[in-house]
């Protein structure tokens, strides 16, 4: 019998019949939000602007004022001025020429988004944006930025790029996108409310002790807060002002000694908040944030402002107003990236109740997709609407990742009216999603066959599975960081000479973001795995046109021990539980040891969620959870 939940008093099959929620997906809309013909007219105004102020360019990021993935309508300037919707990129507009520059995973997206003829896409491992504007930015020419989008380090290199061309990089007053936007969105008010303590595990006062032992180690009178996700995990509020994730967007200042400051839109704040937080800070319209930068640098004390998110905005105004500007990692985000037993205890139960809802998915889905009429958007909202009806559901975590065939060979691919493809006969489907609860935030990646695989199929997908299972069991000294282990994931795939292009796994928040730093799993992951870290686990194969392969869980680090060692030892706990697609299986490429662990994967499944769906599901589950030599015959 399962043990008893805050969130839940208790655990029950869910037996709702699938057609209540066909209709219509609550959390996610499939428009097509943007076209490549607003590009040139769009892009011609913002010339205009630069014309009339004496510039020759602006640089627009996709970013907000805090640096976020996520970010507000009123923060989508590059969607708006290009078209592309990808998470990630930036873009150079000269007087004569402009660049959108992408990573890897949005080389086809930014090709097909934006209009070629305006706005050159650059593939960032070819060309970065520094390298474009040392070779674009003609002699003498005034390149433009706004101080808030950029953080100090990231203006050190585009002053250096600027240098090599011989031009200068000039702050903006304001940002020239806001100046010909018209009808941009207001920004975001929703409302600021308490996380309860029953699922943060810890009160913001013993949160605010810790910190400033910190502080006090690393010698600086006061902390900003530029990120409003360690904002709102230090004093246990959530809000609402983007999508998937439940952040309240504002700032802090936290001193040494005496009550922080919470910077935020005054319409915000609830009565339950001010409770909360009651003598620990006081809130503050965010229209005062400058001026009590003002007043902390009068001070002529040291000032961290944190390197990863802290607009150059803001050290600066530090700065001239005779403060010193530390220019370190904000120590909160490291607090915030081990986490305690309520939010272990509370991802576990997230986790469950997540792939009861995945598994009543994948079965709805083995039934209906051979009939060739599910489209990726039912697929979508199949998906969305068995988690809807767990009850415990906030919000998704992210955007559903829906790719039938080729689609899912696009790594952030998201699925539109005029994308979506009917799951084919014989082709691959896969499924990234995940949901958030008060209790925890999941993010899982199913890869399905419908109908029958080719050789290829199996034999990709099986060395991406040997990679997974590569690091669900691996075992590392203390003091490990993630790039030494990526490589682990991908040597199956090496050795057919194959590769894939993103991490192996990022950072977990607790009902936060579902892609937290500073810990990951990739070749830029350098900060050393803990144990009480959450982190995905997922490798991937993609061929451009034809397929894609993902296989996604979400694991903890824990303490291990190793018998006749005398090294303290790390290794993962595998948090989520769905079955793997055994039809996808080529047993002939994989080891005694790896056939093992994917058995008793399953048996786990079938222990944890039996007793957690209908018995239409069940029967199903029984038969996805089979040992592989049953499977295979």
């Amino acid at each position: 019998m399962l043990q008893a939940h805050p969130l839940q008093p208790s655990v029950a099959p869910i037996l709702f019949p699938l057609t209540v929620f066909t209709l219509m997906s609550l959390f996610q809309t499939f428009a097509d939000s943007t076209s490549p013909a607003q590009g040139p007219d769009r892009i011609g105004k913002l010339r205009a602007e630069l014309g009339r102020r004496g510039f020759d360019g602006f640089i627009v990021p996709r970013a907000d004022e805090h640096q976020g993935e996520y970010v507000p309508p009123s923060a989508e300037r590059l969607a708006w001025l290009t078209g592309f919707t990808g998470s990630a990129g930036t873009a150079v507009i000269l007087a004569d020429k402009a660049a959108l520059i992408v990573d890897g995973r949005y080389t086809v997206q930014a090709a097909e988004q934006v209009d070629a003829e305006v706005i050159t896409p650059v593939q960032m491992a070819l060309t970065t944006a520094e390298d474009w504007i040392a070779d674009n930015l003609r002699p003498g020419a005034v390149l433009a930025y706004d101080p808030w989008l950029h953080t100090t380090e990231a203006v050190k290199k585009l002053e250096k790029a600027v240098a090599r061309a011989g031009g200068t990089l000039v702050p903006s007053d304001m940002n020239l996108v806001d100046v010909i936007w018209i009808d941009r969105p207001a920004s975001p008010q929703a409302p600021v409310r308490p996380h309860p303590i029953a699922f943060a595990g810890e009160t913001a006062a013993d949160k605010l002790a810790r910190l400033r032992d910190k502080m006090a180690t690393d010698k600086v009178a006061a902390l900003v807060v530029s990120d409003p996700h360690n904002l709102a995990w230090t004093f246990n509020l959530r809000g609402g002002d983007v999508d998937c994730t439940p952040l309240p967007l504002g700032y802090a200042i936290i001193p040494q000694e005496g009550r922080a400051q919470l910077f935020f839109d005054p319409a915000k704040i609830t009565n339950e908040a001010g409770d909360a937080v009651g003598d620990l800070a006081e809130f503050v319209p965010i229209s005062g944030f400058q001026t009590a930068l003002d007043e902390i640098g009068q001070s002529g004390e040291t000032v961290r402002v944190d390197a990863a998110t802290g607009a150059i905005a803001i050290a600066r105004r530090i700065e001239a107003a005779g403060g010193v500007v530390d220019g370190g990692a904000d120590p909160i985000a490291l607090m915030k990236a081990v986490k305690n037993e309520a939010e272990i205890s509370g991802s576990r139960a997230a986790h469950l109740r997540d792939g009861a809802a995945v598994a009543r998915f994948l079965a709805w889905l083995d039934r209906e997709a051979p009939s060739g009429r599910i489209s990726e958007i039912d697929a979508v909202e199949a998906l969305e609407g068995f988690r809807i009806e767990t009850g415990a559901m906030k919000n998704l975590s992210f955007p559903t990742i829906s790719g039938a065939g080729p689609n899912a060979a696009l790594p952030h691919y998201r699925v539109t009216n005029s994308s979506n493809r009917l799951l084919a006969r014989d082709q691959i489907f896969l499924v990234d999603s995940g949901a958030q609860y008060e209790d925890g935030t999941t993010d899982i990646t199913r890869t399905i066959i419908v109908g029958e695989p080719t050789a290829e199929m199996k034999d990709r997908f099986t060395r991406v599975l040997q990679g997974h299972i590569a690091i669900a069991t691996i075992m590392f000294p203390k003091g490990t960081n993630g790039a030494q282990i990526d490589s682990f994931a991908r040597k199956p795939l090496w050795e057919a000479g194959l590769d894939f292009d993103h991490g192996t796994g990022h950072g977990i928040g607790s009902y936060l973001s579902v892609h937290e730093g500073p810990q990951r799993i990739a070749k830029t992951g350098t900060t050393a795995l803990v144990a009480g870290m959450m982190l995905s686990n997922e490798p991937g194969f993609y061929k451009q046109g034809d397929f894609g392969i993902r296989i996604e869980n979400l694991i903890l680090v824990e303490p291990r021990t190793i018998a006749g060692g005398d090294r303290d030892m790390l290794g993962f706990e595998t948090l989520t539980f769905a079955p793997i697609d055994l039809r996808l299986v080529e047993p002939a490429l994989m080891t005694k040891e790896e056939i093992a662990w994917l058995d008793a994967y399953h048996a786990a499944v079938w222990e944890k969620l039996e007793t957690l769906v209908d018995a239409q599901t069940r029967a199903w589950l029984e038969a996805a959870t089979q040992p592989l030599a049953s499977a295979a015959r």
